[in-house]
């Protein structure tokens, strides 16, 4: 990164850390909008000041490429792509089938959800209490991993049961901007697979969301196809598990690591929701690479983006710009407002972000209430990492309490 003038990478996280990069900083400064090479090799251009992201991710001069048929290939050799998920529709195909979805992941459709998932938190914290004789445990084993999971299984019919058949194929795609073209089209053409032959044996009467929609789908005036309730499928495990899971982690060791911000939290517990806002602009929600494609030629920030070229917006930058938030490195639980990106903007902003905010306070409040005094046994720069995917979290969390 010392000159960014010549051909740069994406810059990588620190070891042994979340992120984002510090070497965003310098880039927000210099060179706000970079041409870099990605893991896999192509070249795209780096966006990372928070005006600019949060205007790229509604620009109608960008979007979004079928994740199966990005780099494009040419030459008639070159595999069919993969119907889009959710997150790469466009246009009217993609305002029809949210104006169908959105509905079911409001905030008041998922009251629902409430009980149900702090009977699954509560659940897995007797589960850990009980196997821990000596009062420690490693909370990602016993509930920063498994609680997830559960919740998007239960909200959207998913079977938990079958996690090593799918969960395979997701975490590979959460990747696949350093794979080729041919491991990303054989995880999504296994997700399909999968996620057609679920609707095939749905069951009609269910009435989580999976099967809401196929039962939208068959009436005769639906926006909705049997296509689509496949493709949000596909979409949910690449959006709505490791992502979770990988905050939550960062999420909790955020706190355990901050124990004024945690004894302030614990004491006023009716703030959990500016609390969760802040900890989704600190954590790096998502350090996975968001492609963009130019439709047209366009200049920004005197760089000259031709029709074709890739753009990525990086959110976890955006976050941390001192433009938009006052003191960012801070971690401040009452911070107001807190206008993050950490769900993207504009067409395709996450349309699970109330559930991911439900799942993040439920988890946070349910585990302080069970265990008030649960503190860290190793100091917190002593934490394993798993930095096997962009999507960096801890390894292990040992606690006691």
């Amino acid at each position: 990164m010392s000159d960014l003038n010549g051909v740069v990478e994406v810059p990588a996280v620190t070891p042994g850390t979340a992120g984002p990069p510090c070497a965003y900083a310098r880039l927000r400064d210099e060179k706000p909008v970079l041409r870099a090479q990605l893991p896999n090799g192509e070249m795209a251009w780096l966006i990372s000041r928070y005006a600019d992201v949060r205007a790229a991710f509604s620009d109608p001069r960008l979007e979004r490429p079928l994740l199966s048929a990005w780099p494009r290939s040419d030459g008639d050799d070159a595999p069919p792509p993969c119907p889009p998920t959710f997150l790469e529709m466009t246009g009217e195909h993609h305002a029809r089938v949210r104006r169908t979805v959105a509905p079911l992941f409001g905030r008041r459709r998922l009251v629902f959800m409430v009980p149900r998932i702090r009977a699954m938190a509560e659940e897995l914290i007797d589960t850990m209490v009980a196997g821990a004789a000596d009062g420690t445990a490693d909370l990602v084993a016993s509930y920063v991993e498994p609680l997830p999971l559960r919740v998007l299984c239960e909200t959207t019919g998913l079977p938990y049961e079958d996690r090593d058949t799918y969960l395979p194929h997701t975490l590979a795609l959460l990747g696949a901007a350093g794979l080729t073209k041919t491991q990303v089209l054989d995880a999504l053409n296994a997700l399909q697979d999968y996620a057609s032959a679920l609707v095939a044996g749905k069951d009609q009467a269910a009435e989580d969301y999976v099967g809401l929609l196929l039962t939208e789908s068959r009436c005769p005036e639906s926006d909705l196809t049997r296509d689509d309730v496949v493709s949000f499928i596909v979409t949910m495990l690449m959006a709505g598990y490791k992502t979770n899971t990988q905050h939550t982690g960062n999420a909790l060791l955020a706190l355990l690591t901050h124990p004024d911000e945690l004894r302030r939290l614990r004491e006023k517990p009716s703030e959990i929701g500016p609390a969760v806002e802040e900890l989704l602009r600190y954590v790096p929600l998502m350090n996975a690479i968001n492609i963009l494609v130019a439709k047209e030629d366009f200049t920004l920030h005197d760089q000259h983006i031709r029709a074709g070229d890739a753009v990525v917006p990086v959110p976890a930058s955006a976050n941390r710009d001192p433009g938009a938030f006052t003191e960012p490195d801070r971690l401040d639980l009452t911070r107001s407002p807190n206008a993050h990106v950490a769900f993207g903007h504009g067409p395709h902003m996450c349309i699970g972000g109330h559930l991911t905010r439900l799942q993040l306070a439920t988890t946070i409040q349910v585990l302080l209430e069970r265990l008030p005094g649960i503190e860290l046994t190793v100091p917190g720069d002593a934490i394993v990492w798993d930095e096997s995917t962009p999507l960096r979290a801890p390894a292990r969390l040992p606690v006691r309490w």
